[in-house]
C-alpha cells in the first residue's frame, strides 16, 4: 500500500489527523483569549512582590468555552498588574473544549499567544477516538493543535457491531 493511499484512508476514516505533522482538531473554532477568565479553587495565596497568585486545590479556569482543572494553578500577571500574560496549571490538568477533551501532567498557558502547551503523557479523546503523546500544542486562535513525542492513535469506526 502507498503511503499516499494509507494517507487518503486515514484522513477518510478520522479526518482531525494530519499524519505528515501529527496536527490534530482540538475544540473545532477559534477560542476568544479576550473573554473575562474565570478561576474557582479551594485556596489562593497572592504574591505582590512578584506578580502571581497561586491557586490551589480543585482549581476550575473558565475562558469562553474552554475549561480547565487541575490541583495547582500559577497566575503570572503582567508588569503592570492590569491583566494575566500566563498560567502554568500542574499534577494532572484536564482541558475540555466542546465535545473533546485532553489531559497531561503540566498545562502551560500563554495567553497573549493563545497557546497552551499540555505536556507529560497526553491523552486526548475525541469522541471514542483517543491518541497519545507527550506533548500538545493547543492554537486556541484557530483550535488546531500539534501532538509530538512517540504519537499514537486508536481510531474507532462508526457503524460496527462487533460482526453481528
Amino acid at each position: 500500500m502507498t503511503k499516499a493511499l494509507l494517507a487518503a484512508i486515514c484522513m477518510a476514516i478520522f479526518p482531525a489527523v494530519t499524519l505528515a505533522q501529527s496536527q490534530v482538531s482540538f475544540g473545532g473554532g477559534g477560542q476568544d483569549t479576550s473573554a473575562p477568565v474565570e478561576v474557582t479553587a479551594d485556596s489562593l495565596s497572592v504574591n505582590q512582590a512578584d506578580g502571581t497568585a497561586l491557586y490551589s486545590g480543585n482549581v476550575v479556569i473558565v475562558q469562553g468555552e474552554m475549561r480547565l482543572a487541575a490541583p495547582r494553578v500559577l497566575v503570572i500577571y503582567s508588569d503592570t498588574r492590569s491583566e494575566i500574560t500566563r498560567m502554568e496549571a500542574t499534577g494532572g490538568v484536564v482541558m475540555v473544549r466542546g465535545e473533546e477533551a485532553a489531559e497531561g501532567e503540566r498545562a502551560d498557558y500563554n495567553i497573549d499567544d493563545g497557546q497552551i502547551v499540555l505536556s507529560g503523557n497526553v491523552l486526548v479523546t475525541q469522541g471514542e477516538s483517543a491518541m497519545t503523546s507527550e506533548r500538545m500544542v493547543v492554537n486556541l486562535d484557530d483550535g488546531t493543535a500539534q501532538m509530538s513525542g512517540r504519537v499514537k492513535t486508536v481510531l474507532q469506526q462508526g457503524g460496527r457491531d462487533g460482526g453481528q
